[in-house]
């Protein structure tokens, strides 16, 4: 096996092991397709890392943020395997350079902004994090039609990210981060100090199914321009987008449980959804 299999081989594993819900999707992708994925997965994993488990992020983000400038210059920035797929991967496919640029920048709002107070600010953010993957990923998976799907791809990476935040609620009070919209809260009259007891009331609901609502005119807006993609591209596309969808009618059947419990859609239940797409 050659380095550039090895460096693809690491990628896989990175997905695999931190998303089973995207491995499963793009597993549907072409070979050399599949294989970009998980690169800029791997790429997009490091920098998330780095936020949410580096000692001294600030620092560690600056040094990546180096090393990238060095890769489109053309350098191996260091001998870690994701530059080696990265490097096989820009030379491939036309890569929107700007998306992996607004991806950093997201990251690093989690290092200085700790609450949001507007729902436009929640979809600015989610944009950053989330959309810019999707933006990523569209010279891959539709390189004819990037233009077509841009707005598309934005609304299915802010849905997700909305679907994250309403699922991670209590992991996120935990590192000192509110994402949902303070000024939602306020119009419920769901307190800062509800939120910090974990308080599930109908107030709580819904501030929750306001955003959920969101989401799911998300994706729907994103999942109106499917047949733009190349059909090998439609499946894995879609197929992430009802898993992920999932996960809000799941944590509804748990009578929204989100301080203590991490929701995630069962294997019987990603069967049944892709056996219906």
């Amino acid at each position: 096996m050659n380095d550039l299999m090895k460096a693809y081989h690491h990628c896989e594993a990175i997905i695999k092991e931190h998303s089973k819900t995207f491995y499963k999707a793009f597993m549907l992708l072409p070979k050399e397709k599949k294989q970009a994925v998980w690169a800029v997965y791997a790429f997009c994993r490091q920098v998330d890392d780095i936020v949410d488990e580096g000692e001294n992020p600030k620092e560690e983000l600056f040094e990546f943020k180096g090393m990238f400038a060095a890769f489109l210059n053309g350098e191996r920035p260091s001998e870690d395997p994701m530059w080696i797929a990265l490097q096989d991967v820009f030379n491939r496919y036309e890569m929107d350079v700007q998306s992996f640029h607004d991806m950093i920048v997201g990251q690093e709002m989690d290092l200085y902004k700790k609450m949001y107070f507007t729902e436009e600010e929640v979809l600015h953010y989610s944009y950053h994090v989330a959309s810019t993957v999707g933006l990523m990923l569209l010279p891959i998976l539709a390189p004819k039609k990037k233009g077509e799907l841009r707005e598309d791809a934005i609304a299915l990476g802010q849905a997700m990210q909305i679907t994250n935040i309403l699922r991670d609620i209590g992991e996120d009070l935990e590192r000192e981060r509110i994402y949902i919209p303070i000024e939602k809260l306020e119009r419920a009259g769901y307190s800062l100090d509800d939120l910090n007891k974990h308080i599930v009331n109908n107030k709580f609901i819904s501030v929750w199914e306001e955003m959920a609502n969101k989401a799911e005119s998300l994706y729907e807006q994103a999942m109106s321009s499917i047949h733009l993609y190349p059909m090998h591209s439609r499946t894995p596309v879609k197929g992430s987008a009802y898993l992920y969808r999932a996960i809000l009618g799941s944590i509804r059947k748990k009578g929204y449980s989100v301080f203590k419990t991490k929701h995630y859609v069962s294997t019987e239940e990603k069967q049944q959804i892709i056996s219906q797409m």
